[in-house]
């Protein structure tokens, strides 16, 4: 029979966890490294490309302004030619009038023109 005495005897020994199969071991690779490529270079190309279409828009801009002064400077002018236009109208009409009315005082009321002209004084002679 067994005793238990022997058991307390000798101390219990913990057996170690079964460690499990060693695998093999296995650097792991670096990443591969990327092709070295000029960023700077495709970033100063991006700069020019702005660069040059801003410059377009602003020249664009410059070009409307000055098709805009142009524009008001010939508007001015065609105004200025109008007013011109309608004053000699006007002094046309003023120099044919005259000559317009004494003919039709003639052909229409058979009038002529005076020889003499006398003028009369209406003020009282005591006065």
């Amino acid at each position: 029979m067994a005793s238990w005495a022997g058991a307390a005897r000798a101390p219990a020994v913990a057996r170690p966890a079964a460690q499990p199969a060693a695998l093999p071991r296995t650097r792991k690779r670096a990443a591969p490294r990327p092709v070295a490529r000029p960023r700077t270079f495709g970033g100063v190309v991006w700069i020019v490309l702005f660069g040059a279409l801003l410059a377009g828009v602003v020249a664009v801009n410059v070009a409307v302004l000055q098709l805009n002064v142009q524009l008001d400077d010939l508007n001015r002018e065609r105004f200025q030619l109008r007013a011109d236009n309608a004053g000699l109208s006007s002094q046309i009409s003023s120099a044919g009038a005259d000559a317009r009315i004494e003919t039709q005082a003639r052909n229409k009321l058979g009038l002529e023109p005076a020889a003499t002209t006398e003028f009369i004084d209406l003020a009282p002679a005591g006065k």
